[in-house]
């Protein structure tokens, strides 16, 4: 494992903690897109399936359980204990956009037609856009709270940071996987007018907001 994939991992580790932190501090899921944290729950059950077959390392499996168990537990918080404070009037993006298409690419272009490895395909395509949700009920309401900015930095700069790895990896492994670059590439863009946004006000200490 090379540097960028640790200091990538860490970013995805906190951008889970600031959401827990936020829900569970303020007592409230305001702002939080619950689709995008259902596609989330889609996205690591669907890749981690192997975690009942195979094991690769300690590191790997703790990984593995942590953004399962947080992902299914963010979705209680919002769905059953602080569901007076979500939001379905502004959470409106169809789901079923993302997820038909992610599954036909994952028939058609994968790296193996089986069944675990057109799963594991399927959610490198769904977590790229899975975010989607997150960023139209932001453009709904124009703004969002400062630690929901954080939350949404840290997986940007966790998805630009595995870009890095894929770079170290092709350089000194000789190993690329262009599914996963592909979907790592169009991640990143999902998250570039966000991330400018970011680093504009919420640095200079200013509320983040979208341009009228």
């Amino acid at each position: 494992m090379n540097l960028f994939r640790l200091i990538a991992d860490l970013m995805h580790l906190i951008s889970i903690v600031i959401i827990l932190l936020k829900i569970t501090k303020t007592r409230s899921a305001a702002g939080i897109s619950f689709k995008s944290q259902l596609l989330y729950v889609i996205v690591f059950c669907t890749r981690y399936l192997d975690l009942f077959t195979t094991y690769i390392s300690l590191y790997n499996t703790l990984m593995k359980i942590f953004f399962i168990s947080t992902s299914f537990y963010i979705v209680y918080l919002m769905k059953f204990k602080f569901k007076a404070t979500w939001e379905p009037s502004l959470d409106t993006f169809k789901i079923e956009y993302l997820l038909i298409p992610c599954a036909v690419l994952a028939l058609i272009f994968n790296y193996e037609f089986s069944f675990m490895e057109v799963l594991w395909t399927f959610s490198i395509y769904l977590e790229a856009v899975a975010i989607l949700p997150q960023l139209f009920q932001m453009q709904r309401t124009g703004e969002a709270e400062t630690i929901t900015s954080h939350y949404l930095f840290a997986l940007g700069a966790y998805r630009a940071l595995y870009i890095l790895n894929w770079i170290w990896r092709y350089f000194v492994d000789h190993q690329i996987y262009w599914i996963v670059v592909i979907s790592g590439i169009v991640q990143t863009a999902i998250y570039s007018d966000f991330l400018y946004i970011y680093i504009t006000k919420v640095f200079k200490g200013q509320k983040f907001s979208l341009p009228a």
